[in-house]
């Protein structure tokens, strides 16, 4: 998912996206340790999905709190 898509979203939308990548993450993980998981590379690009996930609503919060204090 590109960061465009992304902050095109609302933030509840980013929450629930965050959470259901969350999820397949961790069944990603347990299929690995079990060795169901055929493709290993979606587990790299969960992970840094989940992490722009998180940096563009950490950036839409702290813009929000900023306009506040103005």
């Amino acid at each position: 998912m590109k960061a465009e898509e992304i902050r095109a979203m609302s933030a509840e939308q980013i929450r629930s996206k965050l959470s259901d990548d969350r999820e397949e993450l961790m069944k990603f993980r347990f299929q690995q340790v079990t060795g169901q998981l055929t493709d290993t590379s979606r587990i790299r690009i969960l992970r840094r999905d989940i992490a722009r996930l998180e940096s563009i609503l950490h950036e839409m919060t702290g813009a929000a709190v900023t306009e506040g204090k103005a």
